[in-house]
């Protein structure tokens, strides 16, 4: 393989492909000569045109031509990848937000107005610096977004964007603060509802003048900290990040520090109030508390419908669970009925096939009863000297005598037995002294001579199957 792929290689080592090379990394980050290289093998290989195609199947397998190969082989044959593509991450879509209801509370808090001589003198000197600042700060800004888009409003990573945010807050601020929702804004807004808890959004602009003395007095005061930790989910972002500047196209604020209080009001997440400009700690807490207050009796409400909900829901649960039991002991009682009537049905089945089996060995006994009654010999003469008399004592007490030929087998006398009405069907002939049984039933069987019977014999028929 690695043969083949080195040969093939030096012939494609030519200039046709250079072009495509040069136009992707227009648009892409450069790559080495190594991994030209590697590119061009790959496409000879596996004949795929598209040069960004080719870069991307052996970005995945880390540079590794082999496994990119193998790997793209076994896409086209429908076998399994060697290397699987990562699945993409899902951001939860947005709720929809009210954000200007009709009752909505705005509380926008002026900076402070200098106190005293020197305070307005020195706000009067340094106004002119400040405006020619601004000003110069606004045009080189508007002018930059013509030449080139502005690159927040391509929101690619907003969980990072948040926790860039935090890491930079802890540095320059320390981490004395509320604790910061690490998520997306659409993630907080999706918890908040799930949790029905009010939602307090922060806004962070660099650029204020205000937001390195509200992040230090306000947001690190340990009143705020308790009274956010314990009654709301924080949520906090810098505007220049995409993510926080798609919240901030969002809330449309006017200046900074900005709060939004968003809460689940009419199955809408919605921003009842609004807090811009710099504001105090104990402010801060009242004027929360008191929206909060305003707003509570949606959330009580809210809730109740769920609990009501939940309860219906868990009644049902409980309603099928007793059904499910119901019929399960049902079935199970069905089942055991059915195996019951199986057995019984079994029973009575091995019953008749027992009776049948008998009365078809009734049959086939009587029918070699009726055969062998006709290859009895007839009774010999009283006065016949090679006649012999056999006594013979059935089972039932009965007795049977007959005279036989004493020449004759003494299946003769076991086919004579056999078919006499008072006789066992099973049976064996004995003598009584001394004890023993006479073989009859076989084609060996000796005659009444060669057994040993004299003139006149007593014999037992015993009758095996009792």
């Amino acid at each position: 393989m690695l043969m083949l792929m080195k040969s093939k290689f030096c012939k494609i080592s030519g200039v046709m492909p250079l072009l495509k090379i040069s136009n992707m990394a227009d648009n892409d980050t450069e790559i080495t000569s190594e991994q030209t290289e590697k590119l061009l093998h790959f496409q000879d290989l596996t004949g795929i045109e598209d040069m960004e195609r080719c870069r991307e199947r052996l970005e995945r397998c880390n540079w590794d031509i082999e496994m990119a190969v193998q790997d793209t082989f076994n896409e086209e044959e429908g076998r399994d990848r060697i290397v699987q593509d990562q699945p993409e991450r899902v951001e939860p879509p947005t709720p929809p937000v009210n954000m200007n209801p009709s009752d909505q509370r705005i509380i926008i808090t002026n900076r402070r107005q200098p106190q005293g001589l020197l305070g307005w003198g020195t706000h009067i000197i340094l106004f002119p610096f400040r405006f020619v600042y601004i000003t110069f700060f606004d045009i080189f800004n508007f002018i930059f977004r013509l030449l080139r888009p502005d690159p927040r409003r391509n929101v690619t990573d907003p969980v990072g964007d948040v926790i860039s945010f935090i890491r930079n807050y802890n540095e320059q601020y320390g981490e004395n603060h509320p604790t910061f929702y690490q998520g997306s804004y659409s993630q907080a807004l999706n918890d908040a509802k799930k949790e029905l808890k009010f939602l307090l959004v922060y806004l962070h602009g660099d650029n204020h003048q205000d937001t390195a003395t509200f992040a230090r007095e306000c947001l690190g005061n340990a009143e705020v900290i308790e009274f956010i930790n314990s009654h709301m989910l924080f949520w906090a972002c810098n505007t220049n990040s995409p993510e926080g500047y798609r919240v901030s196209q969002a809330l449309r604020e006017n200046t900074y520090p900005f709060l939004a209080l968003i809460v689940l009001r009419e199955n809408r997440m919605t921003v009842v109030a609004r807090l811009e400009g710099p504001i105090d700690a104990a402010q801060l807490v009242t004027r929360v508390t008191r929206c909060m207050n305003d707003n509570e009796g949606y959330l009580v409400a809210v809730r109740a419908d769920r609990d009501e909900r939940s309860f219906n829901q868990s009644l049902r649960q409980e309603q099928d669970v007793a059904y499910l039991e119901s019929l399960k002991a049902d079935q199970e009682k069905a089942r055991k009925k059915k195996e019951e009537q199986e057995m019984v049905e079994k029973a009575e089945e091995e019953e008749k096939l027992k009776q049948e089996e008998a009365e078809q060995r009734l049959q086939e006994i009587e029918a070699k009863k009726a055969e062998l009654r006709c290859s009895i010999p007839e009774e010999p003469a009283a006065d016949d000297p090679d006649a012999i008399r056999i006594l013979l004592k059935l089972p039932s007490g009965s007795r049977v005598e007959r005279r036989f030929n004493r020449n004759h087998s003494l299946q003769c006398l076991y086919n004579y037995v056999l078919c006499h009405d008072d006789a066992p069907d099973d049976f064996q002939i004995m003598t009584n002294f001394p004890r023993k049984t006479l073989l009859c039933n076989s084609s060996e069987a000796p005659t009444f001579i060669e057994a040993g019977l004299g003139k006149s014999e007593m014999l037992f028929v015993h009758d095996n199957e009792a």
